[in-house]
């Protein structure tokens, strides 16, 4: 099966071409830079360059691929909002490609959502670029996921440099809503079996979660535990997200563009609308903490983690 991955150089796009080619895909990339691609070490069998924004490359991208992956966002470099009809944008062409092209089922991963809230600016996004690929092929499928658990996931690099760097935290009210993280692998896994799920589970979004509940505050205390170091925690009763987003940019070296919307997220509670992924998807799940032990072993060979 010739199957497309887009964002070939993130970091799913770049661990999700191994294993799909280990179950026989041919894989086939796309992304602006075949040096960023290289870097990221992903195997393809063929890589096309283009660019989602002008829709240059998309129709070659897309000839004669059956599966398509969509795991393209555009929040960077755009602190304080914009990104949103970019994001859209971007998606339409991809789906005008994709039905032009007759690909079967595009995959599009985005991110859990508010059951009783409406949603934050970066997952309301997701929701109109969820819906656009959802009616791109007829066996579409799209995935929603909160935190992913990697050393790779700029998500969870992002809390593990928050506690390596800071001597202490100032939680703001957003540490008592809860969340389900989820373990890379098992995302991994979930994603590489969308691709041949049954067409009778598919024109339809998954939840897909870890089988651990947490509170944004208690995810800090665990992940604090399993890197062996203690940080006083003082409570705010506010948000603050512009102001907290800038800080944790600087202090974690990430773009504040990434950082302002992620953190407009856990405003919310985001968990999981039902059970039924793990179990349809055929996904044994692993532990937060197990998650966790392996992700911080694989970040230290990438990166200095001072405190372990």
């Amino acid at each position: 099966m010739l199957t497309l991955v887009t964002g070939a150089s993130g970091y799913v796009g770049a661990a999700l071409a191994p294993r799909l080619r280990r179950d026989g895909h041919s894989v086939r990339g796309f992304a602006r830079s075949a040096e960023r691609v290289a870097a990221a070490g992903t195997p393809l069998d063929e890589l096309v360059l283009g660019d989602a924004d002008s829709g240059a490359g998309l129709a070659a991208a897309l000839d004669g691929v059956e599966v398509a992956y969509y795991l393209i966002h555009a929040m960077e470099g755009v602190a304080g909002g914009g990104f949103e009809a970019r994001e859209l944008a971007q998606a339409e062409r991809f789906a005008d490609a994709a039905r032009a092209a007759g690909v079967r089922r595009v995959v599009f991963l985005g991110g859990l959502v508010p059951q009783d809230d409406p949603p934050s600016r970066h997952l309301a996004s997701r929701l109109a670029v969820e819906r656009t690929l959802l009616a791109a092929a007829p066996e579409s499928i799209a995935l929603r996921a909160s935190i992913v658990i990697g050393a790779r996931s700029r998500s969870f690099r992002l809390l593990v440099r928050l506690l390596d760097r800071l001597p202490l935290l100032a939680l703001p009210a957003w540490r008592r809503n809860r969340t389900r993280p989820i373990d890379g692998r098992d995302l991994l896994e979930l994603l590489a079996r969308a691709a041949t799920l049954d067409g009778a589970h598919a024109g339809r979004s998954w939840d897909v979660a870890g089988p651990d509940e947490l509170s944004y505050g208690e995810l800090l205390a665990r992940l604090a535990d399993a890197m062996l170091i203690e940080r006083p925690r003082i409570g705010l009763s506010l948000n603050l997200t512009p102001l907290a987003s800038v800080l944790a940019a600087v202090v974690a070296g990430e773009d504040v563009g990434l950082v302002e919307p992620l953190m407009e997220s856990l405003e919310h509670d985001l968990l999981p609308r039902d059970e039924d992924a793990a179990v349809t998807f055929g996904v044994r799940l692993h532990t937060f903490d197990a998650a966790v032990e392996r992700a911080l072993r694989e970040l230290e060979a990438l990166e200095t983690v001072r405190a372990r």
